[in-house]
This record gives C-alpha cells, sequence and structure tokens, in this order.
C-alpha cells in the first residue's frame, strides 16, 4: 500500500503493534470461514490473548463446527463517519478450539462473555499468520472543503 506524507488523508499501513493496540480497543469483530463450502460471515465478540484472538461459542454451533483447525479470516474496525476517517485490520490464520481444562480457566478469567443469550463455555483460538491493517486519517469537514477548493470550476 503506498502511503504518500504529503497527503494527511493518505492511507496508512499499521505495524503489527499498532494492528494489536487497535483490536483491544474494540469489543466486536468478524470472523471469515467456510461453511458448506460456501464463505460465511459471523459477528463476534472477542479478546485478545498473547496476541491470539479469543471468541467464546456454544460447542454445538456452526461457528464451533466450521472454525476447528480450519484458516479463517478476522477483520475488525471501527470507522468515523463524519471525519470520514477509520482503521481495518485483517488477521488469516488457523483456528482451533481449547481443549486443555487449565488454559479453559485461565480463559474464563479473562472476562470474555458472549452477547450471544444461552450456554457459551467453547473457546476458539485464532493464531494469526498473516496481519494488514490500514489507517485513513482524514479531517472531514475541512477535508471536504480543499477538496472543493481545489476542484477546477467549470465556465
Amino acid at each position: 500500500m503506498h502511503s504518500d506524507d504529503s497527503d494527511p488523508t493518505a492511507l496508512r499501513q499499521l505495524t503489527r503493534d499498532e494492528c494489536l493496540r487497535l483490536m483491544a480497543s474494540v469489543p466486536v469483530g468478524r470472523i471469515i470461514y467456510t461453511r458448506q463450502a460456501l464463505p460465511a460471515v459471523e459477528l463476534v465478540n472477542f479478546t485478545l490473548d498473547n496476541g491470539d484472538i479469543i471468541v467464546r461459542t456454544d460447542h454445538g454451533g456452526k461457528l464451533a463446527a466450521a472454525t476447528r483447525g480450519a484458516v479463517v479470516a478476522f477483520e475488525t474496525d471501527n470507522v468515523d463517519q463524519a471525519r470520514q476517517a477509520g482503521w481495518s485490520v485483517t488477521v488469516i490464520g488457523h483456528s482451533h478450539e481449547v481443549t486443555d481444562p487449565d488454559e479453559i480457566g485461565r480463559l474464563k478469567q479473562l472476562g470474555l462473555s458472549s452477547w450471544a443469550p444461552g450456554e457459551r463455555e467453547h473457546f476458539i483460538r485464532i493464531s494469526p499468520g498473516l496481519m494488514n491493517g490500514r489507517r485513513l486519517d482524514a479531517h472531514g469537514p475541512d477535508r471536504l472543503l480543499r477538496t472543493r477548493r481545489a476542484a477546477p470550476r467549470s465556465a
């Protein structure tokens, strides 16, 4: 991704540390996986644990079954529509169910509770292989005024 330092509204690539920090600042993301040979997207709440994404779900659900040992994508973002600014982080990595009782006990202490109703005692860990983040630091009305002033006027 090309970033022009002279243009404060240009997209900027994020470092891995910036990606993790931004991901930790929001409670929800989207997990993208394969269900019945087709792409599926689920909105989930999550937390981070030593750089891994942790999702809490039900043991028998479609999401749990579809992500055991699979390669998945995970995306989270934050957009400020008024300023036309925001960021997005996309992760691709292997998912696996957490089965070790000690680790499950530790993950329960992280405070992650599912927003969905019902019993959610199943944890999925996504270990990032690839991570890509981008930030757009535009300035909404100021940027729009600059754009309008710079636009050629027709006679």
